[in-house]
C-alpha cells in the first residue's frame, strides 16, 4: 500500500489532493453530523459553491445522505472514514512525524492526528477518539481507569463508545477533585459520563481540586474519600491531560505569590497539581487528594493527550522528566515540538 501511494504521489498527485480533500469533508461530517453546507462550508474553510460540488459527489457515491435537519453519513460513509483513517496519515506524513516525536520526547508511543485544536475545536474531537481506541487497546480482564479533568479530557468522554466485553470488568475513577470551572470540564463528569458510554461502573470524588492543610487532613478520614483513594492506588490505565502552567494557576485561583514564582521561575506546564519549568524540574504543588504525579510511575499504561501549537512548550517539559506514556497530540503541536530536532 505505501509502494502505491508513493508511485501515485509521483505521477498522479492531484489524485492525491483531491482524495484528501474529500476524506477532510467526510471526517468533518462523522463528528458534526447532522449539519447543513453553510456551517460545513465554514467548518472546513471551503466556499460553498465548491463544497456543493464535492458533495453532490459524494451523495452520488453513497457516502452521504441529504436530509432536512442537515448532512449524514450513510453506513458506507462511515466504514470508508474508518477505513482511510490509516491511509491518510501515510499520505499526510503523520506516521514519520509520529516516529520523530517519540524520540524527541522519549515516550513509547506517540499518536499525532491532523490538524492544529488552536484553530480548530474540531480536532480535540480526534484526539478524543484515538485516546478511547488507545484506552481499547490496553484493556485486559480487570480495569481501573483513572481521568483527570479538562476540556481535551471532555472530548475523550464525548467520543467514547461501548468497550466492555464479556471478559471485562471496567472502573472509571475520578483521578481529581474540582478546579470549579465549567461542569462539563471536571473530573467527575468526565468520568461518569466515560462509564456510562463505555458500559462499565464509577466512582467519583467530591473534593475542592486545592485544600488547606486542615480540610486536607479532615477529608482523608472520610470513608468515601478513602475508598477512592484505595481504587486509584490499583489504577492500570490513567487518562490526563497536559496543562500551560499560569493557565492552570489562573484556573486554579491561584495567589500572586503563586503566579510570581511560575514567572520568575519560568514553569511551562502543569500536570496533578504539579508545575514544572522547562527541564520538567518541579518548581511547585498544589496540595490536593487523588492521584499523584509520582503515582504515574507504577501504572500499567499511561496516556497522555494534549492538543494545539500553544502547548508545544509544556509537553516537552513535562516529558523531560515524566513517566512513560502513549502521547495523543495533533499536528500543530507535533510540528512546533519537532522545530529544533
Amino acid at each position: 500500500m505505501e509502494h502505491l501511494l508513493d508511485l501515485q504521489k509521483k505521477l498522479i498527485p492531484d489524485v492525491l489532493d483531491i482524495m484528501s480533500s474529500r476524506y477532510h469533508i467526510l471526517q468533518s461530517l462523522y463528528f458534526l453530523q447532522p449539519i447543513g453546507r453553510r456551517s460545513l462550508s465554514t467548518h472546513l474553510g471551503m466556499t460553498e459553491r465548491v463544497l456543493r460540488g464535492e458533495v453532490t459527489f459524494l451523495s452520488q457515491q453513497g457516502l452521504i445522505h441529504m436530509a432536512s435537519s442537515g448532512m449524514h453519513l450513510t453506513s458506507h460513509g462511515e466504514a470508508i472514514v474508518k477505513a482511510l483513517s490509516q491511509v491518510m496519515k501515510n499520505i499526510s506524513g503523520l506516521k514519520e512525524m509520529e516516529k520523530k516525536l517519540e524520540a524527541a520526547l522519549g515516550v513509547s508511543k506517540a499518536v499525532i492526528v491532523s490538524g492544529d485544536s488552536d484553530q480548530f475545536a474540531l480536532v480535540k474531537n480526534e484526539i478524543g477518539l484515538a485516546c478511547v481506541k488507545e484506552i481499547e487497546r490496553n484493556l485486559e480482564s480487570e480495569n481501573i481507569i483513572a481521568v483527570t479533568g479538562g476540556s481535551t479530557l471532555a472530548a475523550v468522554a464525548e467520543m467514547m463508545y461501548p468497550l466492555k466485553k464479556a471478559h471485562q470488568d471496567l472502573l472509571f475513577v475520578s483521578a481529581r477533585g474540582g478546579l470549579g470551572e465549567k461542569v462539563e470540564n471536571q473530573a467527575n463528569t468526565i468520568c461518569a459520563k466515560m462509564a456510562e458510554k463505555a458500559e462499565g461502573r464509577y466512582h467519583l470524588l467530591h473534593v475542592p481540586d486545592q485544600l488547606s492543610d486542615e480540610s486536607y487532613h479532615s477529608l482523608m478520614e472520610e470513608p468515601s474519600i478513602h475508598q477512592v483513594l484505595q481504587y486509584l492506588h490499583r489504577v492500570s490505565i490513567i487518562v490526563h491531560g497536559i496543562g500551560d502552567a499560569r493557565q492552570m494557576a489562573i484556573r486554579r485561583h491561584s495567589g500572586e505569590g503563586i503566579l510570581e514564582k511560575i514567572d520568575t521561575e519560568h514553569a511551562v506546564a502543569e500536570a496533578f497539581g504539579y508545575f514544572f519549568d522547562q527541564t520538567g524540574r518541579v518548581i511547585h504543588k498544589v496540595q490536593t487528594i487523588g492521584l499523584q504525579w509520582e503515582d504515574l510511575f507504577g501504572a500499567r499504561s499511561v496516556i497522555a493527550i494534549a492538543g494545539g501549537k500553544s502547548k508545544a512548550e509544556a509537553i516537552k517539559a513535562y516529558f523531560k522528566r515524566g513517566p512513560d506514556s502513549v502521547l495523543i497530540t495533533d499536528e500543530g503541536a507535533a510540528q512546533e515540538i519537532l522545530k529544533n530536532f
